[in-house]
C-alpha cells in the first residue's frame, strides 16, 4: 500500500524549504522521524486530518550547479510531475509573476495532475488585487500564504488532502510476502529478480536506468506466495536523473512502503558507498525487515577471509543494520541465489513475531538483575513492566517511572538482550518509553 505523494515546486528563494519545514515541523504530525540515520531529508512521511502522505521538497534535490536557473526549475518540475500525486506550485507574492513561473505552469498544466497555486510572502490583510495576476497561470484559484509566519497553512493542507488519491490496496493474499529489491542504479537488481524467478521477466541491461518503473511480479515457491517489487526503475534517462543521486532514493520510497522485506543490493566491486547508506536508512526507518545482498561476488578475487572482511565493512559503514543478515551471491552465475528465499522466509517470520508478555517480562527482569538500571541525581530508573504493542516491526512499550532516566545506551542493552533471547534476525526493533506513576 503506497502513500500518496505531494511535491513542492518553484523557483529559488520563493520559500520552498521554509514551507516544507513549517508543514512537517509544526502543522503536520510526523509519522516517523528518527534522527541520526538519514542525514539529508528530501521527504517526510506526514499526516493531516487522518490522511497520510509523503511530502517532497524539490529544493532538497540538488541539481547540477552548471545548469541555468530556469533549466533547474524546469527539471525540478519534471521530478514532481513524475513522482507526485499532488503538486504545490509555490510562487513569490512580493516579486510577482516571472517568465520562469509561466514556463513551469505550462508544463504542470500538461501533466494533468492536481496543482495547487500557493502564493507565498503575502502579508496579512493584503488585497486580492495584489496577487490577482497569478490567476493568469490557468491553474485555478491562487491560495495566499506566508510560510515564514505560518499563515494560511491550514487552508493549504486542507486543499492538499482534498486532492489526495485514496491509498492503493493490492489484491495479493494475506500471507503473501512482499519483497522490495532496492539499491542504487546498476548494482544488478533486475538480474537478481530474474535469477530468483528463474526466467526473463524483466529486461536486463548493463546500462543504468533500463527499467522505467517499479514492476510487481507475483510468484509461488514451495507453497509460499511472494511478490517481487523491482525498483530498478529508481532512475530514468536524462541529465537530471544522472546528476542527483537523491532521486534514486526517492524512487525507492514507494516500493519500501509497500514491502515486508527489503533486499538491499550492494555491488561487491564498489564496496559500501554513501548512496547505499542512504537507501538503507530509509528502509530501516520504515521498519522493514532487511537482508543485505552483496552481488557480483563472482567478480572478486577471494581468499578465506574476504567475505568476513566485507561483512565487517558493512557493519562499520552501516552500523544501524547490525541485525541484517548478509548474503554473498552472483545473480549472473546463480551462485547462492537459491538461499535467498529461505532467508526471506526467516526474516519475515521474525518481523511478524509476537512475544507473550509474561516471557517478555521474565527476560527484562533477568536483564535488570545482570545490569541494574541507571540513576540520575539520586533518582533510579524503575521499569514497571513491558508489553509488545505491534509487529512488522516488533514494537515494545516500556512503562517506567521517568522516561528521562531511560538512557539510549540502556535501551540498546535491552535490544541486544531481546535479540539474544528471541532471535529477531533481520528486523529492526522499536521501543516506546511511557511514564507510569
Amino acid at each position: 500500500m503506497a502513500k500518496p505523494t505531494v511535491a513542492i515546486v518553484g523557483r529559488p528563494n520563493v520559500g520552498k524549504s521554509t514551507l516544507f519545514n513549517r508543514l512537517v515541523g509544526e502543522r503536520v504530525a510526523i509519522v516517523e522521524d528518527k534522527p541520526g540515520i538519514t542525514r539529508d531529508r528530501i521527504y517526510r512521511s506526514a499526516e493531516w486530518q487522518g490522511k497520510e502522505f509523503m511530502l517532497i521538497d524539490t529544493g532538497g534535490i540538488e541539481l547540477d550547479a552548471r545548469h541555468e536557473m530556469a533549466e533547474q526549475i524546469r527539471q525540478q518540475a519534471e521530478l514532481a510531475v513524475d513522482e507526485a500525486d499532488v503538486i504545490v506550485f509555490l510562487l513569490d507574492g512580493q516579486t510577482g509573476l516571472t517568465p520562469a513561473d509561466t514556463e513551469v505552469a505550462m508544463m504542470l498544466r500538461r501533466s494533468q495532475k492536481p496543482v495547487i497555486v500557493a502564493v507565498n510572502k503575502v502579508d496579512h490583510g493584503k488585497q486580492k488585487n495584489d496577487w490577482y495576476e497569478f490567476y493568469a497561470l490557468g491553474l485555478g484559484e491562487p491560495l495566499p500564504i506566508s510560510a515564514e509566519h505560518s499563515r494560511g497553512l491550514g487552508d493549504l493542507l486542507d486543499r492538499i488532502v482534498s486532492l489526495l488519491p485514496e491509498h492503493e490496496e493490492d489484491d495479493y493474499p494475506g500471507d503473501t510476502i512482499r519483497i522490495a529489491v532496492i539499491g542504487r542504479p546498476n548494482v544488478g537488481k533486475s538480474s537478481l529478480v530474474n535469477a530468483i524467478l528463474g526466467e526473463q521477466r524483466v529486461i536486463v541491461s548493463p546500462i543504468a536506468g533500463t527499467t522505467r518503473d517499479a514492476i510487481d511480479t507475483p510468484f509461488v515457491s514451495d507453497g509460499q506466495s511472494y511478490v517481487l517489487i523491482d525498483t530498478a526503475g529508481m532512475r530514468k534517462r536524462g541529465k537530471i536523473y544522472e546528476t542527483t543521486e537523491k532521486y534514486s532514493v526517492l524512487r525507492a520510497l514507494r516500493a519500501i512502503e509497500r514491502s515486508d522485506v527489503c533486499l538491499l543490493v550492494l555491488d561487491a566491486q564498489d564496496g559500501v558507498v554513501d548512496q547505499d547508506k542512504r537507501i538503507a536508512g530509509y528502509a530501516h526507518e520504515a521498519g522493514r525487515a532487511i537482508i543485505v545482498i552483496v552481488n557480483k561476488w563472482d567478480a572478486i578475487e577471494k581468499d578465506t577471509h574476504t567475505a568476513q572482511r566485507f561483512t565487517e565493512q558493512i557493519r562499520r559503514e552501516i552500523p544501524f543494520l547490525d541485525y541484517a543478515p548478509v548474503l554473498f551471491i552472483s545473480a549472473k552465475t546463480g551462485q547462492r541465489v537459491h538461499t535467498i528465499l529461505k532467508r526471506v522466509n526467516d526474516v519475515a517470520e521474525q518481523h511478524a513475531r509476537r512475544i507473550p508478555t509474561a516471557l517478555l517480562n521474565d527476560v527484562v527482569a533477568d536483564a535488570m538483575m545482570q545490569t541494574p538500571p541507571p540513576s540520575k541525581r539520586g533518582k533510579k530508573l524503575r521499569i514497571h513492566y513491558v508489553t509488545q504493542a505491534s509487529v512488522k516491526p516488533p514494537t515494545f512499550v516500556f512503562f517506567v517511572n521517568d522516561p528521562e532516566l531511560f538512557h539510549f545506551s540502556y535501551q540498546r542493552y535491552f535490544e541486544n538482550r531481546f535479540r539474544a533471547a528471541f532471535q529477531f534476525e533481520g528486523t529492526p526493533l522499536r521501543f516506546m518509553i511511557r511514564e507510569r506513576a
